[in-house]
C-alpha cells in the first residue's frame, strides 16, 4: 500500500485519478482499565489494528465486514473524531494526525460524515433549518439572510420541500431524516464524505432512493465517498472499489468487479457465498461456505492470522506471527492470506 511519509499530492492510480486520502498503519485501541479508585490499564480493545488504504478522488470505496469488525471506528478515526493510537492519515496533502485546534477545525470543512442512525443523529430540539445551517454558523460562513436561502436550496437538492425548514425531526420519516443528515453533511461543500451505513436503518423501499441520491450528488458535486456497509449487494451497486475488513484488519481490497468475481481471501469467499442470487437455478447449484465458531474478541485477537480460528483452509503458518501482510496479486487487487500469497 503506502508508507506513512508519502503525501497524497500528485499521486495517481492507473486511471489517472488523484489520491485524495491515504491511510497507513492506522490503529485505534480503546484502553481496558481496572480498579475503582486508582485505575490502571490492563489491556486494550484493538478496534482498528493496522489498516492501510488509499481513496481516489471522485470514487466510492466500500468498507465491508460483519458487525464489530471496526468499520465505523475506521471511518471516525480517519475523520479524527477518534484520535488514532498510531498511524498516518493524509488528506489532500495534510497529515491529519498532527493537526490540532484551529488547524483541525478548518480541515473539517473539507470532510464530513453521514451517520448511521437518522433518528439519533438529529437534535430533536432544533428545527431542520437550524440543523442544516449549524455547520455554517460554527464556521462563520455567510450572513443570516443568505443562510436561509442556502439551506432551502440544500433541502431541495436532497429531495425535500424547502418549506419544511421550520419543522422538527419528529415530523419526518426515517428516509426524510437521513436526507436532512445528507443536507447537513453537504452544507460546507466538502470534497470527502464518510457514509457510515447510511441505509441500514431504513426500510428496503427507501434504501434505493437514498443510494440513488448519493450517486446523483456525487456526480453533481464531484464528491468522494468512503461507504461503510454490510449489505454486499448494495456495495456492488454503488462502489468502485471494495475493502473487506475482519477483526480490525483489512484482509482484501480491489476493484468491486475483481473482488466479487474472483475473491481470494477465504473470509471474502464466505461473505459472498451468503449473498442471495436472483436466479433460483444458480442459487440452488452454488455452495454456501458456513464458518464455524464465533468472532474472537478484539481485546484478545488470536496469534498469527486473525481469521485462523474460523478459516476452513488454515495451515501451520497461519498460527505463527507475524500477521499476513497485504500483497498485490494482480494490479490493484490486494490480499492478506498465507494460503494465497505463500
Amino acid at each position: 500500500m503506502v508508507s506513512a511519509d508519502v503525501t497524497t499530492k500528485n499521486r495517481t492510480n492507473e486511471k489517472g485519478q488523484e489520491v485524495i486520502l491515504s491511510v497507513s498503519g492506522l490503529k485505534k485501541h480503546f484502553p481496558i482499565t481496572s480498579g475503582l479508585i486508582i485505575q490502571r490499564q490492563v489491556g486494550a480493545v484493538k478496534a482498528v489494528d493496522g489498516v492501510s488504504f488509499d481513496v481516489y478522488k471522485g470514487e466510492t470505496l466500500g468498507l465491508v465486514g460483519e458487525s464489530g469488525c471496526g468499520k465505523s471506528t475506521t471511518g471516525r478515526t480517519v475523520l479524527q473524531l477518534y484520535r488514532p493510537t498510531e498511524g498516518s492519515v493524509v488528506f489532500e496533502g495534510e497529515e491529519l494526525t498532527t493537526l490540532k485546534g484551529e488547524e483541525m477545525r478548518k480541515m473539517r470543512k473539507r470532510m464530513q460524515i453521514i451517520f448511521q442512525d437518522p433518528f439519533a443523529s438529529l437534535n430533536p430540539r432544533m428545527t431542520v433549518g437550524n440543523i442544516v445551517s449549524e455547520p455554517l454558523v460554527v464556521h462563520n460562513v455567510m450572513q443570516k439572510r443568505e443562510r436561509q436561502e442556502y439551506v432551502e436550496n440544500l433541502l431541495e437538492k436532497v429531495g425535500l420541500n424547502p418549506f419544511y425548514i421550520n419543522r422538527y425531526p419528529h415530523e419526518f420519516s426515517g428516509g426524510q431524516r437521513q436526507r436532512i443528515g445528507i443536507a447537513r453533511a453537504l452544507a460546507l461543500n466538502p470534497s470527502f464524505i464518510v457514509a457510515d451505513e447510511p441505509i441500514s436503518a431504513l426500510d428496503v423501499s427507501i434504501q434505493a432512493q437514498v443510494v440513488n441520491l448519493l450517486e446523483q450528488l456525487q456526480e453533481e458535486l464531484n464528491l468522494t465517498y468512503l461507504f461503510i456497509a454490510h449489505d454486499l449487494s448494495m456495495v456492488r451497486h454503488i462502489c468502485d472499489r471494495v475493502a473487506v475488513m475482519y477483526l480490525g484488519k483489512i484482509v482484501e481490497i480491489g476493484s468491486t468487479d475483481e473482488v466479487y468475481d474472483n475473491p481470494l481471501h477465504p473470509y471474502t469467499q464466505a461473505l459472498l457465498s451468503a449473498v442471495p442470487v436472483p436466479d433460483p437455478n444458480v442459487e440452488e447449484m452454488r455452495q454456501r461456505i458456513i464458518l464455524g465458531g464465533d468472532v474472537p474478541s478484539p481485546a484478545n485477537p488470536p496469534q498469527g492470522c486473525n481469521f485462523n480460528t474460523r478459516c476452513p483452509v488454515k495451515f501451520d503458518l497461519c498460527y505463527q506471527p507475524p500477521d499476513p501482510e497485504l500483497v498485490e496479486m494482480t494490479p490493484g487487487h490486494w490480499v492478506a492470506c498465507h494460503r494465497v500469497t505463500v
